[in-house]
């Protein structure tokens, strides 16, 4: 069985990846993000002082300032997001500065979701309350696994301990929209450990609960001690087997699956992770970052005497800061098939069809009908309601009415899902032959 996308890169818990995120609605309707990453190899220890960190940030900044954007013309970002390792161990007064830096350039309006990603271990009551009073609404928290031995085979620096602290910490301060990630199919990871996590998991009762699963890179230290599919990695029906735990235990207690690996209560979908999902434009900076603007991809050097050199390009005018790599019909197709699947809400076709031809759907409802079939891609009409293979079948006779009665396909939970690969594979085919 193929693994599906949701899954979760191994960082070398030695290397402190920072990024922040911001995301605003233009008049077109559009979402802008910004993204920068932090690589630091440090100790979990004090960070004011390091000029590492200082020193990045202060680059950070600049090359915000030195952006092109058309904030003149539009409204002020609507989310903001630090992540991608342990942004947590950055003072407050570093946060806020970037904050500001982003208020100047871009604005930021009232209400915004200001997300961070947090490892237990890394704060205290007092450094989240001063996150929270700069602004800071949304909190990811980078639990895992609530085994001691899961936890230090797969070199995180905290315990369990430190999880159940962090937890009362979030709690006592008042932060209401919180979000737990967990990992499955870490090494030597049994189902009755994986079930033990989603329990209390759901105990603690968070708003939001992301499962990610282990994906181990070739080349990575990581990589080198273990091999994929091989004890003590689980199998790929094992895999399955957490992923569909997961999707039962959570969608059992009341979160809604929204997103692939994304579970919430009721009104607390990541608004941030919408913009990826819906492939919204997006600002990024920093170290490694990537940006989607007016139909261009654009990547950072992901090395630092490299990207020092981009900044500075950057303030002298001599690099294009919203990109030159422009995304073509059939890639746009293809990004959009991607990432809607990966939703509940799944696919618009109609949409899809006036952007890139009723042509395209009608072949990809062609490729889908075993899958229909199957009960592993589910049709939608205008209304939400499910169609039957034999209604799906009948509209799919008639290849230029098929969009009037067939408004959405989205991938079954789980079954679907865990096909996602294949799945989307197929689209691939279909678009760009």
């Amino acid at each position: 069985m193929p693994r599906s996308p949701h899954q979760h890169h191994f960082i070398n818990t030695t290397t402190l990846q920072l990024q922040l995120t911001s995301t605003s609605l233009s008049a077109a309707n559009a979402a802008t993000t910004a993204t920068f990453q932090l690589l630091l190899l440090a100790p979990r220890t004090q960070t004011d002082n390091d000029p590492r960190i200082s020193n990045y940030i202060e680059l950070l900044q600049r090359e915000i300032v030195s952006t092109r954007s058309d904030f003149d013309t539009s409204p002020p970002l609507e989310t903001v997001f630090f992540g991608g390792g342990t942004p947590s161990l950055v003072s407050p007064r570093m946060v806020l500065s970037i904050l500001d830096t982003l208020r100047v350039k871009f604005g930021v309006c009232e209400g915004a979701e200001i997300s961070m990603e947090m490892d237990p271990g890394t704060f205290d009551c007092r450094k989240v309350k001063d996150l929270m009073g700069m602004g800071v609404n949304r909190v990811s928290l980078g639990v895992q696994a609530f085994q001691e031995e899961l936890l230090k085979s797969c070199g995180r620096a905290h315990g369990v301990k430190e999880v159940y602290e962090a937890i009362e910490i979030l709690g006592s301060c008042g932060v209401e929209n919180w979000s737990v990630d967990l990992i499955s199919s870490l090494p030597h990871q049994t189902p009755q450990m994986w079930e033990e996590s989603l329990r209390l998991t759901i105990e603690a009762r968070p708003k939001h609960v992301s499962v990610y699963d282990l994906q181990v890179e070739q080349g990575t230290k990581f990589g080198v001690l273990y091999t994929p599919g091989e004890f003590p990695l689980p199998c790929e029906t094992q895999s399955a087997e957490f992923y569909q735990m997961a999707s039962r235990m959570l969608t059992d207690v009341g979160y809604r699956h929204y997103e692939i690996s994304s579970y919430c209560e009721a009104g607390y979908e990541c608004k941030h992770n919408y913009t990826y999902w819906k492939n919204k434009p997006f600002y990024a900076f920093g170290l490694g970052s990537a940006s989607y603007l007016n139909g261009m991809r654009f990547s950072r050097p992901r090395k630092m005497k490299e990207y020092m050199g981009y900044v500075e390009n950057l303030e002298n005018g001599l690099v294009n800061c919203c990109g030159n790599n422009h995304v073509d019909a059939k890639d746009l197709a293809v990004d959009t098939v991607m990432l809607s699947l990966r939703t509940a809400r799944g696919l618009d076709l109609r949409s899809f069809a006036e952007a890139f031809g009723g042509s395209l759907v009608h072949s990809l409802c062609k490729v889908y009908q075993p899958y229909i079939e199957s009960g592993h891609v589910v049709c939608l009409d205008e209304e939400r309601r499910a169609l039957t293979a034999d209604e799906f079948n009948i509209l799919f006779l008639n290849k230029d009415e098929i969009t009037k009665g067939l408004s959405y396909i989205r991938l079954s939970d789980p079954d679907g899902f865990l096909l996602s690969n294949e799945l989307i594979t197929l689209a691939f085919r279909v678009i760009d032959p």
